[in-house]
């Protein structure tokens, strides 16, 4: 049997809603052993969020699958003590509080290294840990408005739209605290380095991917302002409506691919005037009504197959039940049928990314809150059944 990715790495997620339990969860997708601290009789925030069933989260099963959940209410003298114990255990703490809780409530980084010299922790917060901003509440929706994303989203207009119908800013914010703990555990262990701490921030993941924009005012001096596609860089581009009422998009990012259009549009009277990206966006307005009567006037079959054998790129625009019933999902175990407690099995989105001699597995869905307090408590830290009874009694755990 290989082994995991992440095999023998122990993270301790005492984080709570989106960014950084995901961040926990896509490790433990690979292997590391994820301890998943919740509060006593509460739980993590994500176990009520929305959409719900009965009542129950139709969300937990996947943003708590592979995780070990315990109950401990660190507050409590007793219950820092215990959490102290657990740091001793552990490669990985991760977090979300405000900038500052843990050393107000006396377990800070400075206090588990005490007990761990080696122990990393990523922080995933709002603002940062630095700046002026460091203090302040922070959730994705606001974070993005002030990534600058939300500016760009919408048309010019109408009021800014909030833009995906996701939290994205949690996502990516959580896609950098697994970049980071990773780089933070190959540089302690493979370059025998300090541990170190994460600092990752709600807003900075997606105002990474503004470069263009900060180049553009920067050199331009263009502020970048709403527009219903993304333009300024290729032509034609869009969403567009076949004759059979689909919606598909389509852009030729490149100039050798719309050369290509041109071949599945047989239009080779183009190339000659419009061959250059800087000629096409100098005028895009023949090109974009004529790829728009083009697509208007056949089946989104017909388009496909025309593109696909010229090597155009385009794609229906997919809904959930497309997605459900499309080949390259099915063929790729993008959805996984996981057996749940609470549902009988539950669909879930796949592993990702796809490893070749370490694929990360689904082994459960989200556990029910405390499940594995005497898994933890006994087998790691070497509580006895009287010690774990007591701390139940207390409420600690």
């Amino acid at each position: 049997m290989k082994r995991a990715a992440l095999e023998g790495v122990r993270v301790l997620d005492i984080a709570t809603v989106i960014a950084a339990p995901w961040a926990a969860g896509i490790m433990a997708d690979f292997g590391a052993e994820v301890i998943k601290v919740e509060m006593p009789g509460r739980g993590d925030t994500s176990r009520n969020l929305g959409p719900l069933k009965d009542g129950v989260s139709i969300r937990w099963p996947a943003l708590g699958r592979n995780k070990k959940s315990i109950t401990l209410d660190f507050h409590y003298e007793e219950g820092k003590k215990v959490f102290l114990e657990l740091v001793k255990k552990c490669d990985v703490v991760i977090e979300n509080f405000k900038t500052g809780t843990l050393d107000k409530w006396g377990i800070g980084v400075d206090v588990m290294r005490q007990v761990n010299p080696d122990i990393i922790v990523t922080h995933v917060t709002g603002y940062g840990q630095t700046g002026p901003n460091k203090n302040l509440a922070g959730l994705g929706m606001p974070l993005q408005a002030f990534s600058g994303m939300t500016y760009l989203c919408g048309y010019p207009d109408r009021p800014p739209v909030q833009g995906p119908p996701m939290p994205l800013a949690d996502y990516v914010a959580g896609l950098y605290a697994v970049i980071g703990t990773m780089m933070a555990l190959y540089h302690r262990d493979f370059l025998k380095g300090k541990a170190q701490e994460i600092d990752v921030s709600l807003y900075e993941g997606l105002f990474r991917m503004e470069e263009s924009f900060v180049a553009q005012l920067d050199i331009l001096g263009i502020n970048k302002e709403r527009t219903p596609v993304s333009s300024g860089a290729s032509c034609p581009i869009g969403i567009f409506k076949t004759g059979d009422n689909q919606w598909m998009t389509l852009v030729c990012s490149t100039n050798p691919v719309f050369d290509h259009l041109c071949d599945a549009m047989e239009r080779p009277d183009w190339l000659p005037k419009y061959a250059k990206a800087k000629d096409r966006l100098a005028d895009p307005t023949p090109i974009m009504d004529a790829v728009t009567k083009w697509i208007g006037e056949q089946t989104w079959e017909e388009v496909k197959a025309k593109c696909d054998k010229a090597g155009v790129p385009v794609c229906k625009v997919m809904s959930m039940k497309d997605i459900f019933e499309d080949p390259q999902y099915a063929a790729r175990n993008d959805i996984l049928e996981v057996p749940c407690e609470e549902f009988g099995t539950i669909k879930m989105p796949g592993i990702f990314p796809v490893l070749t001699e370490t694929p990360g597995e689904v082994k459960w869905a989200g556990p029910k809150l405390g499940s594995y307090n005497e898994d933890v408590y006994k087998n790691i830290l070497g509580m006895t059944d009287e010690e774990i009874a007591g701390l139940k009694e207390r409420k600690i755990i």
